[in-house]
C-alpha cells in the first residue's frame, strides 16, 4: 500500500494496487472518489479536504514526502 498527501491540495491518496491498469472514478462523497480496477475491486482512494476528515498524523508514516 502507497500513501501519499499533497498539502497545498489538502488530498490524501491511498493506494491499495500499484500494477498498471486503467481504473474508473466513482465518486461516493464530495470529498471521496473510489478507483476502481480489474474485477471491480478499489485499487485506490482519494479524499479531498482531508485535513477536514483524517487525524493525518495517525494515517501517515513518520516519515515521508510532501508533493507540492
Amino acid at each position: 500500500m502507497k500513501i501519499s498527501y499533497d498539502d497545498q491540495a489538502d488530498l490524501l491518496y491511498l493506494r491499495f494496487d500499484e500494477r498498471k491498469q486503467e481504473v474508473e472514478n466513482r465518486r461516493i462523497t464530495e470529498d471521496i472518489v473510489l478507483d476502481v480496477g480489474e474485477g471491480g475491486k478499489i485499487v485506490g482512494i482519494e479524499i479531498l479536504d482531508a485535513s477536514r476528515h483524517v487525524r493525518l498524523e495517525g494515517v501517515l508514516p513518520t516519515s515521508y514526502q510532501v508533493r507540492g
